[in-house]
């Protein structure tokens, strides 16, 4: 499937285009939206192969919801060739594909990432804009805001409609994802600190715990045990900063209404690691986000392969490790854990 782009050169978009033409037959392409900019139209792909059918478990893995934070479409590009090229020789990766559905949204700002900003064509900050309030004091301007798209972390004005970008994703998620029984989100983002985080909701309370707190612990339990030697922090998001409008902390409230268990994680990679090896690379515009040497770019892109492998597996035979009896264990130990012991 092509897509008139005019004159604009988005690499990531033409890599994407790319694979949609090479890998007919394995690989099922979708336009969820098309976003203007001048003369030009962007679309937003949703990718997917495996097992269609509603009953299957699911994973999928999100990147490029901030337009300057491109290292996570290219670490989500990254993994998608290896499962495309394995599923032409690898009998093992084909039974798997039999059992499970992978989606991938590589790229859900393509105007932001032409345009090196955060926000969409908008001012937008797309994980700000989703109708969810924090009742808990968040971050000055950082946690979402409705003053001006001049400023960044802009949640839009209050009661309009969600950005066409944050309408897309919801639409996909609540139509594709919601009615898998199982199904897990890795939505990949650049910029906090000197470790990868993975965060789960909720970014709006430090307070209220998800439902599904037990089958988090459970799935962190299970990738400490199977990778001891991995240096992911693996925790809530509201342990570092609150936010209004987070679209995980929206669509997992969504999910409530079924019958599923649907836990959306956030790659959190720590930027500010490959700023203290290269404080130059602040002089671009992407430096702050974007590790800027070869070879720092392709340790980035190989390192967070395990982890993507693990989640497919793991939603993959969840009814295998995920034992409900411990469940209501563990919640007690994450909530001791993170939350002082509130219920």
């Amino acid at each position: 499937m092509g897509v008139k782009t005019n004159s604009v050169e988005l690499p990531e978009l033409q890599q994407i285009e790319a694979l949609i033409q090479r890998h007919q037959g394995r690989l099922s392409s979708t336009i969820l939206c098309q976003i203007s900019l001048d003369k030009a139209t962007l679309p937003v792909y949703a990718l997917t192969m495996g097992n269609s059918a509603a009953h299957i478990p699911c994973i999928t893995f999100v990147g490029g919801i901030h337009g300057l934070e491109r290292i996570g479409t290219q670490v989500v590009l990254a993994f998608l060739p290896t499962l495309l090229e394995r599923q032409q020789w690898d009998r093992s990766l084909v039974d798997v594909l039999r059992q499970v559905r992978i989606n991938v949204l590589p790229l859900m700002n393509p105007v932001g990432m032409l345009k090196h900003t955060r926000a969409n064509g908008q001012g937008v900050d797309l994980m700000r804009n989703a109708p969810v309030d924090s009742a808990e004091k968040t971050v000055w301007l950082g946690g979402g805001h409705r003053i001006s798209p001049l400023l960044p972390w802009y949640r839009g004005v209050k009661g309009e409609p969600m950005q066409g970008e944050a309408q897309a994703l919801c639409r996909f998620i609540q139509d594709e994802v919601l009615a898998a029984p199982f199904s897990l989100v890795l939505d990949c983002h650049s910029g906090f600190g000197f470790h990868n985080h993975i965060w789960f909701p909720y970014a709006k309370s430090r307070i209220d715990a998800i439902e599904h707190l037990g089958e988090v612990f459970y799935l962190r339990q299970l990738f400490q045990r199977t990778y001891p030697y991995q240096n992911y922090r693996f925790e809530p998001q509201s342990q570092h900063y609150l936010t209004h409008g987070d679209l995980w902390d929206y669509l997992y409230q969504c999910s409530l209404q079924h019958d599923n268990i649907f836990i959306p994680l956030t790659l959190e990679m720590g930027s500010w690691r490959w700023i203290r090896k290269n404080p130059l690379q602040l002089r671009n515009t992407l430096g702050l986000f974007h590790p800027m040497k070869p070879h720092r770019i392709n340790r980035v892109l190989r390192g967070h392969l395990v982890l993507m492998e693990f989640l497919l597996h793991a939603a993959l035979s969840y009814q295998t490790w995920l034992q409900k009896s411990l469940v209501r264990q563990l919640r007690r130990q994450a909530l001791e854990l993170w939350y002082h012991g509130r219920r």
